[in-house]
């Protein structure tokens, strides 16, 4: 007799997955997001943008330590993911921003980074050769919008040629971060072992915080900065504090939200949920630095959660069943007129 509470069970099952995965992005938002407003008191304080980053990405690796040794067994299994996760998805984005920055503006660097769901579903699309919804196409689409209107990229159009493919390297970085937070599941579907995510997070900070000591050289920071105090909007605010932000909130428990809800979802629609995190970042410094939104900025942020809604909503299309083949449909009735002659 069939049994048709299992096809409801499992469809159930994946709707809480899917809102599971969901929650998770929109808190990896809203931790990335906030990076920003805790970094920006720090760099008017007197540190360097560049040692605030390796401040964020070598503390995170020291608090994921005790969990890289416990998933030390990925060294020999998978070197390969956590090299790239820490060159890419860290390191990779972290730096072509902060250098992209350094010669356009903030609003066109943030742009050409979160063009990086589009990528994602060019790869998906032509290099995985998996199909795509129209609707995630479309979400991505109102995202790169309105965030067009939350930066204001009218208001700093600057065409550094350098400057550029900065940006467009951190969006292919990032494109890297949501691809290779995907890798595993496959091998997890055909009955091989998933990478854990906690262990390649935790690698991928190390290897991330090695290249960016490479780069920084921290040893030249001035250390006194993080025993004073920083401004936020008239408020004195310990500097320790913020950096505690920065790697607690906006680096560990973004990262670790991040990969997680993109093997919740997938690498296309957790792209497209992830452009909210320059809205936060906007509403943020709205909130507790003082910088005012415009219009503009107001009616951006909306389409981005326009766009955001219509490509989470979006379900994976299921490739069709071959069509089943006229012979084997003629051998089939053959043996059963024999069969029915035996009897």
């Amino acid at each position: 007799m069939p049994v048709h509470g299992s096809q409801g069970s499992q469809g159930s099952q994946g709707t809480s997955s899917r809102g599971f995965g969901l929650g998770l992005a929109l808190v990896s938002a809203l931790a990335f997001g906030g990076s920003g407003v805790a970094a920006k008191p720090l760099i008017e304080a007197g540190l360097d943008s560049l040692y605030v980053v390796w401040l964020r990405v070598a503390g995170a690796a020291l608090v994921m330590l005790p969990i890289a040794w416990r998933h030390r067994s990925l060294v020999r299994t998978r070197p390969a993911l956590l090299a790239g996760f820490g060159l890419l998805a860290v390191a990779g984005v972290q730096a072509c921003y902060f250098a992209a920055i350094s010669r356009i503006p903030v609003g066109v660097a943030l742009l050409i980074e979160y063009l990086a769901p589009a990528l994602v579903l060019g790869w998906v699309r032509f290099v995985q050769r998996k199909p795509v919804t129209k609707a995630a196409a479309l979400g991505v689409v109102l995202a790169v919008g309105g965030l067009a209107c939350v930066v204001e990229v009218w208001a700093g159009l600057s065409f550094d040629a350098l400057g550029l493919l900065l940006a467009l390297g951190a969006a292919c970085c990032q494109v890297g971060y949501f691809v290779l937070s995907d890798q595993g599941t496959d091998a997890g579907a055909s009955g091989g072992e998933v990478p854990d995510p906690l262990g390649v997070i935790a690698y991928g900070l190390l290897v991330g915080a090695v290249l960016l000591t490479v780069i920084a050289r921290p040893w030249g920071m001035d250390w006194s900065v993080l025993a004073g105090s920083a401004d936020m909007n008239g408020t004195s605010v310990p500097a320790w504090l913020l950096l505690c932000w920065i790697v607690l909130l906006a680096t560990v428990v973004a990262y670790v939200t991040g990969v997680v809800s993109v093997r919740k979802l997938s690498p296309q629609v957790a792209g497209v949920v992830a452009c909210l995190e320059a809205v936060i970042a906007t509403v943020l410094a709205w909130v507790l630095l003082g910088e005012h939104l415009s219009a503009p900025q107001l009616f951006g942020g909306a389409v981005v959660l326009v766009g955001a809604f219509i490509a989470q909503s979006s379900k994976p299309e299921q490739p069709t069943p071959p069509a089943p083949d006229e012979s084997d449909e003629d051998e089939r009735e053959t043996a059963l007129s024999r069969s029915g002659r035996a009897v």
